[in-house]
Protein backbone atom coordinates (compact mmCIF):
# COMPACT_ATOMS: atom_id res chain seq x y z
CA UNK A 1 0.00 0.00 0.00
CA UNK A 2 1.43 3.38 -1.03
CA UNK A 3 1.43 6.45 1.20
CA UNK A 4 0.65 9.88 -0.26
CA UNK A 5 2.11 12.85 1.61
CA UNK A 6 0.77 16.33 0.87
CA UNK A 7 3.87 18.55 0.84
CA UNK A 8 2.98 21.42 -1.47
CA UNK A 9 1.60 24.18 0.76
CA UNK A 10 3.17 27.61 1.27
CA UNK A 11 3.60 27.24 5.04
CA UNK A 12 2.52 30.84 5.60
CA UNK A 13 1.75 30.35 9.31
CA UNK A 14 5.39 29.49 9.93
CA UNK A 15 6.85 31.94 7.41
CA UNK A 16 9.83 32.61 9.70
CA UNK A 17 11.24 29.28 8.49
CA UNK A 18 9.70 28.81 5.03
CA UNK A 19 11.14 31.66 2.96
CA UNK A 20 13.60 29.31 1.26
CA UNK A 21 12.26 25.83 1.97
CA UNK A 22 8.83 24.15 2.08
CA UNK A 23 7.47 23.39 5.55
CA UNK A 24 8.04 19.61 5.36
CA UNK A 25 11.77 20.31 4.93
CA UNK A 26 12.11 22.19 8.21
CA UNK A 27 14.57 20.15 10.25
CA UNK A 28 13.88 18.56 13.61
CA UNK A 29 17.01 17.03 15.07
CA UNK A 30 18.91 17.66 11.85
CA UNK A 31 16.41 15.80 9.66
CA UNK A 32 13.47 17.19 7.65
CA UNK A 33 10.04 16.77 9.22
CA UNK A 34 9.14 14.85 6.06
CA UNK A 35 11.82 12.26 6.94
CA UNK A 36 10.28 11.84 10.39
CA UNK A 37 6.81 11.25 8.91
CA UNK A 38 8.12 8.73 6.40
CA UNK A 39 9.92 6.84 9.16
CA UNK A 40 6.64 6.45 11.04
CA UNK A 41 5.14 4.60 8.06
CA UNK A 42 8.34 2.72 7.22
CA UNK A 43 8.56 1.33 10.75
CA UNK A 44 5.30 -0.54 10.03
CA UNK A 45 6.54 -1.83 6.69
CA UNK A 46 5.00 0.80 4.41
CA UNK A 47 7.96 2.05 2.40
CA UNK A 48 6.57 3.34 -0.88
CA UNK A 49 5.70 7.02 -0.90
CA UNK A 50 4.13 9.48 -3.32
CA UNK A 51 5.08 13.04 -2.37
CA UNK A 52 2.72 15.72 -3.74
CA UNK A 53 4.95 18.74 -4.32
CA UNK A 54 4.16 22.41 -4.85
CA UNK A 55 5.91 25.33 -3.14
CA UNK A 56 9.71 25.05 -3.42
CA UNK A 57 9.36 21.60 -4.98
CA UNK A 58 12.99 21.70 -6.12
CA UNK A 59 14.19 21.59 -2.50
CA UNK A 60 12.47 18.26 -1.85
CA UNK A 61 13.57 16.88 -5.22
CA UNK A 62 17.19 17.78 -4.53
CA UNK A 63 17.03 16.22 -1.08
CA UNK A 64 15.93 12.84 -2.41
CA UNK A 65 18.24 12.98 -5.42
CA UNK A 66 21.11 13.33 -2.94
CA UNK A 67 19.57 11.17 -0.20
CA UNK A 68 21.85 8.19 -0.75
CA UNK A 69 25.00 10.29 -0.55
CA UNK A 70 23.77 12.42 2.35
CA UNK A 71 23.06 9.30 4.41
CA UNK A 72 26.20 7.30 3.55
CA UNK A 73 29.90 7.53 4.33
CA UNK A 74 32.10 7.51 1.25
CA UNK A 75 35.48 8.37 -0.27
CA UNK A 76 35.85 10.55 -3.39
CA UNK A 77 38.96 10.55 -5.56
CA UNK A 78 38.88 14.11 -6.94
CA UNK A 79 41.43 13.20 -9.57
CA UNK A 80 39.39 10.43 -11.17
CA UNK A 81 35.92 11.14 -9.83
CA UNK A 82 35.76 7.60 -8.47
CA UNK A 83 33.52 7.15 -5.42
CA UNK A 84 33.88 4.38 -2.84
CA UNK A 85 31.00 3.80 -0.45
CA UNK A 86 32.06 2.88 3.11
CA UNK A 87 28.69 2.59 4.83
CA UNK A 88 25.43 2.64 2.89
CA UNK A 89 22.11 4.25 3.72
CA UNK A 90 19.84 1.67 5.31
CA UNK A 91 16.66 3.16 3.86
CA UNK A 92 15.00 0.93 1.27
CA UNK A 93 12.18 3.34 0.46
CA UNK A 94 10.71 3.98 -2.96
CA UNK A 95 9.79 7.64 -3.40
CA UNK A 96 7.70 9.13 -6.21
CA UNK A 97 8.10 12.91 -6.46
CA UNK A 98 5.20 14.57 -8.27
CA UNK A 99 4.93 18.31 -8.94
CA UNK A 100 1.23 19.07 -8.38
CA UNK A 101 1.32 22.81 -8.97
CA UNK A 102 1.94 25.90 -6.90
CA UNK A 103 -1.64 26.92 -6.08
CA UNK A 104 -3.40 23.55 -6.29
CA UNK A 105 -5.72 22.68 -3.40
CA UNK A 106 -5.28 19.51 -1.33
CA UNK A 107 -7.90 17.55 -3.27
CA UNK A 108 -6.38 18.68 -6.53
CA UNK A 109 -2.96 17.48 -5.40
CA UNK A 110 -4.47 14.07 -4.70
CA UNK A 111 -6.02 14.02 -8.17
CA UNK A 112 -2.62 14.84 -9.69
CA UNK A 113 -0.97 11.83 -8.06
CA UNK A 114 -3.82 9.42 -8.89
CA UNK A 115 -1.90 7.86 -11.82
CA UNK A 116 0.83 6.80 -9.40
CA UNK A 117 -1.64 5.11 -7.04
CA UNK A 118 -3.53 2.85 -9.40
CA UNK A 119 -6.81 1.17 -8.57
CA UNK A 120 -5.87 0.12 -5.06
CA UNK A 121 -6.26 1.33 -1.47
CA UNK A 122 -3.71 3.86 -0.26
CA UNK A 123 -2.83 6.02 2.71
CA UNK A 124 -2.70 9.80 2.90
CA UNK A 125 -1.35 12.29 5.39
CA UNK A 126 -0.11 15.84 5.66
CA UNK A 127 3.57 16.77 5.49
CA UNK A 128 3.50 18.77 8.71
CA UNK A 129 2.21 16.46 11.45
CA UNK A 130 3.76 13.66 13.51
CA UNK A 131 2.20 11.05 15.77
CA UNK A 132 2.82 7.79 17.60
CA UNK A 133 -0.19 6.30 15.80
CA UNK A 134 -0.08 2.55 15.14
CA UNK A 135 -0.30 2.35 11.35
CA UNK A 136 -0.94 -1.39 11.32
CA UNK A 137 -3.93 -1.04 13.64
CA UNK A 138 -5.19 1.89 11.57
CA UNK A 139 -5.11 -0.17 8.36
CA UNK A 140 -6.82 -3.16 9.99
CA UNK A 141 -9.54 -0.90 11.38
CA UNK A 142 -10.18 0.53 7.93
CA UNK A 143 -10.48 -2.92 6.37
CA UNK A 144 -13.08 -3.95 8.95
CA UNK A 145 -15.14 -0.79 8.50
CA UNK A 146 -15.63 -1.35 4.75
CA UNK A 147 -16.12 2.38 4.13
CA UNK A 148 -14.40 4.37 1.39
CA UNK A 149 -12.33 6.41 3.82
CA UNK A 150 -10.97 6.39 7.35
CA UNK A 151 -9.68 9.52 9.07
CA UNK A 152 -7.68 9.50 12.27
CA UNK A 153 -9.56 11.44 14.94
CA UNK A 154 -7.23 13.03 17.49
CA UNK A 155 -7.66 15.30 20.50
CA UNK A 156 -5.69 18.56 19.98
CA UNK A 157 -6.78 22.24 19.90
CA UNK A 158 -10.15 22.86 18.28
CA UNK A 159 -8.83 24.85 15.31
CA UNK A 160 -8.78 21.78 13.06
CA UNK A 161 -11.60 20.04 11.15
CA UNK A 162 -14.15 18.81 13.68
CA UNK A 163 -15.59 15.29 13.51
CA UNK A 164 -19.12 14.51 14.70
CA UNK A 165 -19.21 10.77 15.34
CA UNK A 166 -21.95 8.17 15.59
CA UNK A 167 -20.51 4.77 16.47
CA UNK A 168 -17.52 4.34 14.18
CA UNK A 169 -18.97 6.52 11.40
CA UNK A 170 -18.38 10.25 10.89
CA UNK A 171 -21.85 11.86 10.60
CA UNK A 172 -20.59 15.37 9.87
CA UNK A 173 -17.26 16.95 8.93
CA UNK A 174 -16.77 20.67 9.58
CA UNK A 175 -13.49 22.34 8.63
CA UNK A 176 -11.98 24.39 11.46
CA UNK A 177 -15.14 25.57 13.27
CA UNK A 178 -14.56 28.31 15.83
CA UNK A 179 -14.88 27.13 19.40
CA UNK A 180 -15.59 23.52 18.46
CA UNK A 181 -14.68 20.75 20.86
CA UNK A 182 -13.92 17.06 20.45
CA UNK A 183 -11.88 15.01 18.02
CA UNK A 184 -10.36 16.65 14.99
CA UNK A 185 -8.88 15.68 11.65
CA UNK A 186 -5.35 14.43 12.39
CA UNK A 187 -4.60 13.22 8.87
CA UNK A 188 -3.29 9.65 8.68
CA UNK A 189 -6.09 8.55 6.33
CA UNK A 190 -6.66 5.14 4.76
CA UNK A 191 -8.57 5.42 1.49
CA UNK A 192 -10.14 3.35 -1.23
CA UNK A 193 -9.47 4.40 -4.84
CA UNK A 194 -13.13 5.42 -5.25
CA UNK A 195 -12.44 8.56 -3.20
CA UNK A 196 -10.96 10.16 -6.31
CA UNK A 197 -14.51 10.31 -7.72
CA UNK A 198 -15.36 12.85 -5.01
CA UNK A 199 -12.67 15.29 -6.16
CA UNK A 200 -13.90 17.57 -8.94
CA UNK A 201 -10.69 19.31 -9.93
CA UNK A 202 -7.55 21.20 -8.98
CA UNK A 203 -9.44 23.77 -6.89
CA UNK A 204 -11.11 21.14 -4.69
CA UNK A 205 -10.09 21.13 -1.05
CA UNK A 206 -10.07 17.55 0.24
CA UNK A 207 -11.20 18.74 3.67
CA UNK A 208 -14.40 20.34 2.37
CA UNK A 209 -16.74 18.77 -0.20
CA UNK A 210 -15.07 15.32 -0.57
CA UNK A 211 -14.91 14.52 3.14
CA UNK A 212 -18.19 16.30 3.83
CA UNK A 213 -20.03 14.33 1.16
CA UNK A 214 -18.58 11.01 2.29
CA UNK A 215 -19.61 11.80 5.86
CA UNK A 216 -23.20 12.41 4.72
CA UNK A 217 -23.14 9.12 2.82
CA UNK A 218 -21.76 7.28 5.88
CA UNK A 219 -18.62 6.40 3.95
CA UNK A 220 -16.16 8.10 6.32
CA UNK A 221 -15.02 6.14 9.37
CA UNK A 222 -12.98 7.48 12.27
CA UNK A 223 -10.03 5.74 13.89
CA UNK A 224 -9.77 7.14 17.40
CA UNK A 225 -6.18 7.90 18.34
CA UNK A 226 -5.74 8.96 21.95
CA UNK A 227 -1.95 9.05 21.87
CA UNK A 228 0.50 11.70 20.73
CA UNK A 229 -0.23 13.91 17.74
CA UNK A 230 1.31 17.26 16.92
CA UNK A 231 1.19 19.48 13.84
CA UNK A 232 3.89 22.04 13.09
CA UNK A 233 1.96 25.12 12.04
CA UNK A 234 3.73 27.79 14.08
CA UNK A 235 7.19 28.70 15.31
CA UNK A 236 6.07 27.79 18.82
CA UNK A 237 5.13 24.27 17.68
CA UNK A 238 8.45 23.93 15.85
CA UNK A 239 10.33 24.88 19.01
CA UNK A 240 8.27 22.37 20.98
CA UNK A 241 9.10 19.52 18.58
CA UNK A 242 12.78 20.47 18.49
CA UNK A 243 12.93 20.57 22.29
CA UNK A 244 11.31 17.15 22.62
CA UNK A 245 13.79 15.64 20.14
CA UNK A 246 16.78 17.17 21.91
CA UNK A 247 15.58 15.84 25.27
CA UNK A 248 15.04 12.35 23.88
CA UNK A 249 11.29 12.67 24.46
CA UNK A 250 10.08 12.57 20.84
CA UNK A 251 6.99 10.39 21.26
CA UNK A 252 6.54 10.10 17.50
CA UNK A 253 9.90 8.31 17.16
CA UNK A 254 8.45 4.80 16.85
CA UNK A 255 11.33 3.46 14.69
Amino acid sequence: MKTVILAGGFGTRISELTDNIPKPMIEIGGKPLLWHIMNIYASYGYKEFVIALGYKSEVIKEYFLNFYALNSDFRVDLGTGETTIYSKSNSDWIVHLVDTGLNTQTGGRMKKVQPYIGNEPFMLTYGDGVSDINISQLVEFHKKQKTLATVSGVLPPARFGCLEIEGDIVSNFSEKPLGAEGRVNGGFFVLEPEVFDYIEGMSTAWEKDPLGTMAKEEQLSVYRHDGYWQPMDTLREYNQLQSLWEKGEALWKVW
